[in-house]
């Protein structure tokens, strides 16, 4: 383990968390140190939830380690299922309790409760939190559903959603725009887990005719073992963007044996027509660059480049376990992934690749605002005002709207600060105001301070250019720094000065 500022993913019984609090009737009992109780300000604060995780900390304190930490922790599961009255419980260690092997499911196992029992063996220092939600939910699923549970001859068409869970970036409105696509083609919805399931949903899982994987992280192990046992088909198309949730729709309805044309008839995208219209062409060629798990990582790479014409500069993700597909959408770009879990690392990518807009997680927010590049998230971990209270998923057709919406405002006010420089004399807009929009301590600049430049080419810049550098739209600056730095290394040129900057402006513009 190594100590960060910040952190794509948690450690795995945070994703255990996850499934048990979008769970009904399941209470998750975790051995763990005083202090180690931090993750349900993720649940209260981030996810604005209603009530607490239904966890209980075993908490023991240091004085603690020289007596029966064992004791511990059976005294807390015993109560537990008295005061809350569980149908299952899920019972295992954090990252500091890992160290002392007090093995949680034999002690669960020895107290001979009368309610169904999931040991959870989560390796703190090997694996991180999406494994640890995915391997949770397989562990339930094959604690309870049976091996003769079928589905009965001459039902309608039906499926499972999987792969939801509480703390998921859009996923409780991703789960009603599907649903909704879902019924429109006649199929009905047997279960959806874990998000708002119950331990007698998950033993219905086996009756449906296939299952609808939403999160690969999460669902693909559970999907994967219900076909090897069951024999249920599942897919394997996220229906993200226009193109993807038409072969979403194709993919169903071949697994269903149902019409797909009403459901594809029925498309409501905007998307389409606007990153066709005049007012879009503008935005035809942009230097994008992409970051985040790899579902939505992979799915933001073929809505760029084949729904708005963007340019992936740069495609990456943090999560190992997806690692693999990631690299062959890549490669199909001409590029080469960046998987890492170091967000130090992505920075200097961004930096060396100068995107025009960067499409990420809150940590890319981060970067991007220090760097005054438009930035639109796509994916966890991410903050509270990536909640909302509206109707906002990511998925269908609807979601199609939303990603434009969120994808092309900010190259829209990056157009609104190349028209403010039209009235830079004004006293509002005067040439060290910065971005309006990006407007913090980061981003002012006082008439005596410069920013540092994003280049990390030897050759310097000079105050003055890199103040007249700024008067360019950000959209469009990384290309004039670049095609700058380029004209002044072919000259020798030391220093870039305003002059060097519109000589260079003059031998491009021919």
């Amino acid at each position: 383990m190594e100590l960060t500022v910040w952190t794509y993913e948690g450690p795995p019984h945070v994703g255990a968390m996850r499934i048990a609090t979008g769970m009904n009737g399941v209470h998750y009992v975790l051995h763990a140190p005083q202090g180690d109780t931090y993750a349900d300000l993720l649940f209260t604060m981030i996810e604005r939830r209603d009530h607490r995780p239904p966890v209980t900390y075993t908490t023991f304190q240091a004085r603690d380690l020289g007596s029966d930490t064992a004791e511990l922790f059976k005294t807390a599961a015993r109560e537990a299922v008295e005061r809350f009255q569980p149908q299952t419980l899920l019972v295992g260690a954090s990252c500091t309790a890992e160290l002392i092997q007090d093995d949680p499911g034999g002690l669960a196992k020895a107290l001979n409760l009368d309610i169904p029992v999931v040991p959870l063996e989560l390796p703190s220092y090997q694996k991180k939190e999406n494994w640890g939600a995915a391997e949770t939910l397989y562990q339930i699923t094959r604690r309870l559903v049976s091996q003769d549970t079928k589905r009965r001859a001459g039902d309608p068409p039906s499926c499972n959603i999987l792969g939801p869970t509480a703390l998921g970036f859009r996923h409780r409105d991703d789960v009603e725009e599907i649903s909704s696509l879902l019924a429109m083609m006649g199929i009905r919805v047997n279960v959806t887990a874990p998000m708002g399931a119950s331990p007698d949903d998950i033993t219905r899982i086996p009756e449906a005719s296939f299952n609808v994987v939403l999160y690969p992280e999460i669902a693909q192990t559970t999907a994967k073992w219900l076909e090897r046992q069951f024999q249920q088909p599942f897919t394997t198309t996220i229906p993200i963007g226009v193109g993807g949730t038409k072969d979403f729709i194709q993919e169903v309805a071949s697994l269903a044996g149902v019409d797909a044309m009403r459901a594809l008839d029925a498309a409501n995208a905007r998307l389409p027509w606007y990153s066709r219209s005049i007012d879009s062409t503008y935005l035809t060629g942009k230097r994008v660059f992409i970051f985040g798990d790899g579902t939505h990582a992979i799915a933001a790479a073929r809505v760029a480049k084949e729904e708005l014409g963007f340019e992936v500069v740069g495609l990456g993700s943090y999560s190992r376990e997806r690692a693999r597909y990631v690299r062959e959408v890549a490669q199909g770009l001409g590029l080469e992934a960046l998987i890492t879990d170091d967000y130090l690392e992505v920075e200097r990518a961004i930096k060396d690749l100068q995107p025009e807009m960067v499409l990420g997680t809150q940590m890319e927010r981060h970067i991007a605002k220090r760097l005054g590049i438009g930035c639109a998230v796509i994916s966890a971990p991410v903050h509270v005002q990536d909640y909302p209270a509206r109707y906002s998923p990511q998925m269908g057709f609807e979601g199609a709207n939303v990603i434009f919406d969120t994808w092309v405002h900010p190259l829209m006010m990056g157009l609104e600060e190349h028209l403010l420089t039209m009235f830079r004399e004004d006293h509002e807009f005067h040439d060290r105001a910065g971005a309006s929009h990006l407007t913090s301590e980061e981003t002012q600049t006082s008439p005596n301070e410069t920013q540092p430049p994003i280049s990390i080419s030897a050759i310097a810049w000079a105050d003055e250019a890199e103040r007249e550098l700024k008067k360019i739209p950000f959209f469009v600056r990384g290309k004039a720094r670049r095609n700058t730095e380029s004209f002044a290394r072919d000259r020798g040129c030391a220093v870039i000065t305003v002059e060097t900057l519109y000589e260079a402006k003059a031998h491009f513009g021919r």
